[in-house]
């Protein structure tokens, strides 16, 4: 159900929407009118403005959340401050976006706010995985100025195989999992090199320059993912470093997806596992 005084800013969210597998069942101007359609239409999430005529969304969502505990609400409005996320969680908000909101953003939210509807592989490779992938082109980028072409291979059941050197990152929290940030070692002195902007660098320096920077790109794929999630929040446990030939990786309790970024001093990879229940 799409909450929003603006008929314009109702028609940009279904639209969004008409060609994803959610369906907008209900358009409500005002406060009073989006508490009815809910009662008779009880949506799985609800998009909430925050300035309506009658009520604010604040107000709004908790005459909802009144009459049903189990309502997903995402504010989207112009603002987005702490106050307001404050106020908005007390009154049972699950999620915040900012206008203008991008159909990724959207859909990322939705998929993770409704994973009961669509099965937890989709939820973990459509959201989860999906924020990863933008997370590690986007680190890539800002750490060592490296342009990459991201290729995301779907879940894996089987152990993970490193040739190189490879950052281990534990997940703690709802859901628990693992991230390994790996690459051959050529491609660790091309990075560090890149990283460090070193003409030659020592293997002490290259292996703590990847640890570094799979820790902190780890974490901002944390970050984001806790941004959407108001109940699961996660953690990362201190990262550990490994390097070798054919180490095998293997967790059977975890579904495990493999990130790919083609760069142009070889290819960088991030495999990301998550239990198999959330």
């Amino acid at each position: 159900m799409v909450v929003d005084d603006s008929k314009i800013s109702r028609m940009m969210i279904s639209s969004m929407l008409a060609k994803t597998n959610f369906e907008v069942c209900a358009m409500a101007e005002n406060a009073a009118h989006a508490i009815d359609l809910y009662a008779k239409t009880r949506p799985d999430v609800v998009t909430m403005d925050m300035n309506l005529p009658d009520a604010d969304g604040i107000e709004c969502s908790r005459r909802i959340h009144a009459m049903d505990s189990r309502c997903k609400i995402v504010m989207i409005s112009a603002m987005k401050d702490a106050k307001l996320i404050m106020h908005g969680r007390l009154a049972g908000i699950s999620s915040f976006l900012q206008k203008p909101v991008s159909t990724n953003e959207l859909l990322d939210t939705l998929m993770i706010l409704c994973q009961e509807h669509v099965g937890v592989n989709a939820v973990y490779r459509d959201s989860y995985v999906s924020t990863y992938a933008k997370v590690l082109q986007e680190g890539l980028q800002q750490i060592a100025g490296l342009e990459s072409e991201i290729q995301v291979q779907e879940e894996n059941s089987g152990p993970l195989s490193v040739s190189g050197v490879a950052v281990i990152i534990g997940i703690v929290g709802e859901p628990r999992g693992r991230v390994a940030f790996y690459m051959d070692e050529n491609t660790m002195r091309g990075f560090a090199k890149a990283v460090l902007q070193q003409d030659e660098v020592t293997d002490f320096e290259a292996q703590a320059a990847v640890e570094e920077s799979g820790n902190i790109i780890a974490g901002h794929g944390i970050s984001r993912i806790n941004d959407v999630i108001k109940d699961r929040e996660m953690r990362l446990t201190p990262p550990g470093i490994i390097s070798g030939t054919d180490i095998k990786l293997s967790n059977p309790e975890l579904i495990a997806f493999n990130i790919k970024a083609k760069t142009s001093i070889g290819d960088i990879f991030m495999n990301i596992g998550f239990a198999r229940s959330v």
